[in-house]
């Protein structure tokens, strides 16, 4: 596993994601991709799923995730970012932990911790 490798791929995959670029953003991700609300709540079970979830994400006019930090540990990249997003009361921010395991240069499984929509 090449971490320089594997940092790239996230920061690929971030970069997608702010320029809401739907195609460069699911090549990053394995096509048997999970991702979970911390713990082990399933979001999104395959490519197919978060491709689903990403194109109704993608169309909030805010969307951008801002990156606190980033770090390597334990075969895991784990992101602290602070996202803008459309909420259904409004615009706000919301604060986010990502934690990404890589496999084959490729996202195998991502969870989630978010804290509470600040407007």
């Amino acid at each position: 596993m090449n971490e320089e490798t594997n940092l790239n791929l996230i920061e690929t995959q971030l970069n997608a994601y702010n320029n809401k670029d739907i195609h460069l953003f699911l090549e990053c991700w394995d096509k048997n991709a999970k991702i979970f609300l911390h713990p082990d709540t399933l979001l999104a079970d395959g490519i197919d799923q978060i491709k689903d979830r990403h194109i109704i994400r993608f169309q909030e006019p805010d969307l951008f995730a801002k990156l606190i930090s980033r770090t390597s540990f334990n075969g895991k990249i784990v992101d602290h970012e602070m996202v803008t997003r459309n909420f259904p009361e409004g615009k706000g921010t919301i604060e986010v932990l990502a934690i990404y395991e890589i496999e084959n240069v490729r996202i195998i499984k991502a969870w989630f911790l978010l804290g509470e929509p600040k407007f």
